[in-house]
Parts: structure tokens; sequence; C-alpha cells
């Protein structure tokens, strides 16, 4: 009988032995896409109210703009529109949240379901440059400390059936300065000048309206 050479042998071995290993491998995770964990479907119609912002800024307006973008975005076609309070009682109460009835108003005259309502405070604003207390007016940019807060409301009762909150420090441009410790937001081009600190805050603000992606 011809013998095999053990070297032979010790190679089909660790064939073997592979092939047991790969059949007993567990198959390769996939990635699986998971649904938003709101579906604004089920909330239609949608109310957006421009969000408060500090005084004589244009960030309300940029922040309203970018979170209804951006809880659109995984959701579909979904049904949104603008809702602006015109009664005195709703005027009176910004930046504060309106009341009940001002909501149940709302969402009559408006035909919708829920009101989206935010508010973006701006606070310890820091300046790049060093400012004198003789100066009288500037432009600078600055650090500052930003939060952004969003609740959904329900009009026919005026509950709040969800809410999140954002936090943020960035530099943005093209603060005025005014007696050297009064400061206010105002640019020619928002989106450039603070739209970095906007979008951070949406979108920990929105992730709830977005879909993910794990593993099984």
């Amino acid at each position: 009988m011809k013998r095999i050479p053990s070297a032979v042998m010790a190679v089909v071995a660790l064939a073997v032995m592979i092939g047991c290993a790969g059949a007993n491998r567990a198959p390769a995770l996939q990635p699986v896409r998971l649904p938003p964990r709101i579906d604004l479907k089920q909330h239609e119609m949608i109310g957006v109210m421009q969000f408060s912002s500090p005084s004589g800024s244009r960030l309300g307006p940029l922040a309203t703009r970018r979170f209804t973008e951006s809880i659109r975005r995984d959701q579909g076609l979904v049904r949104i529109v603008d809702v602006r309070p015109e009664t005195g009682a709703a005027r009176s109460s910004a930046p504060s949240r309106p009341d009940q009835e001002t909501f149940k108003a709302l969402g009559l005259k408006n035909g919708v379901n829920t009101i989206m309502t935010g508010e973006l405070k701006v606070s310890s604003v820091r300046p790049n440059v060093q400012v004198s207390a003789l100066m009288r007016s500037g432009q600078v940019t600055a650090q500052v400390d930003a939060t952004l807060e969003v609740q959904m409301i329900e009009t026919a009762t005026g509950a709040s059936i969800w809410s999140r909150s954002g936090s943020a420090t960035r530099s943005v441009g093209q603060v005025s300065v005014f007696g050297g410790k009064d400061f206010s937001f105002d640019a020619d081009d928002p989106d450039r000048a603070y739209g970095d600190l906007v979008d951070f805050l949406v979108e920990q603000v929105a992730r709830d309206f977005h879909a993910t992606w794990e593993r099984r």
C-alpha cells in the first residue's frame, strides 16, 4: 500500500477543519432600516408655528424652516401647514406657549390636529474680539450657547404629546454689539452666519422623526 506523506495529511485535515468552521459560522448580520419612532401621518394635518427666538434675530424663522425640512425627511408625503396666530391673545403670549383655548382655535381655523411650537434660546454671548466699553457698535463673531426646545401639541386638548430639546455651543457671525454689552443677531445671509448652529440643534431635536439602521 502506498503511504500518504504526513504533510499531505496535515493539509487535508486543515481543509476539513476550515470547512467545518465555515459551516458552523453564523450568517453575516445585515443592515435593517427601522421606521421613525414617531409616524407623523398619525398626527395629520400638522401645523408649524414659527419658533420664537432672541429679539431682533432671524434665528427663529431659520430654525423653523430647517426643523420642518428635517422632520419630513424620512416621513414620505406629510401634510404640514404654517400656522400664524392672528388673535391678540396669541400674539401677546409669545414667546410663551399659547394657552389651551388658543390651540383649539388655531386647530379649528387651520384644520390641523397637532401644532409644533418651538423656542430658540441664546445665552452667554462671548465676542471673539476685545470689545471696549467705549465701543458704541460693531460687527463681530461670537461664541454662543444655544438651546432649542420643541413641542408637539394636540389641538383638541392643548396637551403636549411630544417634546425634546437640544443644546450646542458654536461660533456665529455678524453679531451686532451695542455699548459693549448688548448683543443682537442679524445677517443678510442667516444660513451662512449661523446655519451650522441651527442645523446641529435641529438634528438633536428631530431624531424621533428619522429612520434608523441596525444590524440583524
